[in-house]
């Protein structure tokens, strides 16, 4: 299969350390993601958006060693990512899924603590420097007031920030986050994104799956737009975003404008999908 709108291409100023290569994920006869090329730009935000069901949590997952390949491969610094084992892939990425349930009981701190995991062994049990990297976890999330509260008493924005708290305290180069942004309000939303942002300017290479369209422009510096489990477009958002590609995803007639503050797209429909009209006027309660 192809797309049928040309991708753009990035060139990445260095070698990327995670890459899939002609990839096709399947939930058993049904295939979701079909033979995907994609290499990750280090140390850089890319999101990867489109419509629902389209793949993108599929493909991330895939990416995380989460879901094996029907055909194709996964490659983490050149190798075959299920030629590793889980401990090993975990020191080097980390994964927010959709919707993680938390242990009952669980503080958020232990439960942050879980990040560290991966790097514990029998002659290196825990140390001062993961006391350190919870700490820090916490303090980037805002949940150092709550550390010692149980997560099932916190409301659903602060159940997310504790479990990308998590992630962070993994402490690895190569991030995955399915969705972050789910539960949130819009000023923790931007507090997540500018979270992700400041890592990607550290030097962390961050992969996030994104619903909104100005969010993902105004955040990443390179966008993966995805329809019926291809790529249609990667690239710069200025020029994957644009509205012929916007409608041959999302079905949906729109015109793209700049931001007055960041100059990223944003999209503003101008019709409706077939089957669906946009009211003209407003509808009584």
């Amino acid at each position: 299969m192809s797309s049928a709108v040309p991708a753009t291409e990035a060139t990445p100023n260095t070698e990327s350390r995670l890459a899939a290569e002609g990839v096709t994920l399947a939930y058993g006869d049904a295939r979701v993601v079909h033979e995907v090329s994609l290499e990750i730009p280090p140390a850089s935000v890319t999101a990867i958006v489109g419509p629902n069901g389209c793949g993108k949590s599929t493909l991330l997952r895939g990416l995380a060693r989460l879901h094996s390949p029907a055909s194709g491969t996964v490659l983490l610094d050149g190798k075959d990512i299920h030629e590793r084992s889980s401990k090993d892939v975990a020191r080097e990425l980390g994964i927010l899924p959709q919707s993680p349930i938390a242990p009952g009981g669980i503080t958020v701190r232990d439960l942050v603590g879980r990040g560290r995991t991966p790097h514990l062994k029998a002659l290196r049990p825990w140390q001062d420097s993961d006391t350190r990297a919870v700490n820090d976890a916490l303090k980037a999330t805002g949940l150092t007031g709550l550390a010692e509260r149980s997560v099932d008493s916190l409301s659903g924005g602060q159940r997310q920030r504790a479990w990308i708290a998590l992630a962070l305290a993994q402490q690895t180069e190569l991030l995955l986050l399915d969705e972050p942004t789910t539960f949130l309000d819009i000023a923790h939303q931007y507090e997540v994104l500018d979270l992700v942002h400041g890592l990607a300017a550290d030097g962390r290479t961050i992969v996030v799956v994104l619903h909104d369209l100005a969010q993902a422009a105004r955040y990443a510096d390179h966008l993966v737009l995805m329809s019926a489990g291809l790529i249609l477009a990667r690239g710069n958002p200025n020029d994957v975003l644009t509205a012929d590609r916007v409608r041959a995803a999302f079905g949906l007639p729109v015109t793209v404008v700049s931001d007055p503050i960041t100059g990223t797209p944003l999209i503003v429909p101008t019709g409706a999908p077939a089957g669906r009209s946009i009211p003209t006027k407003e509808i009584p309660a």
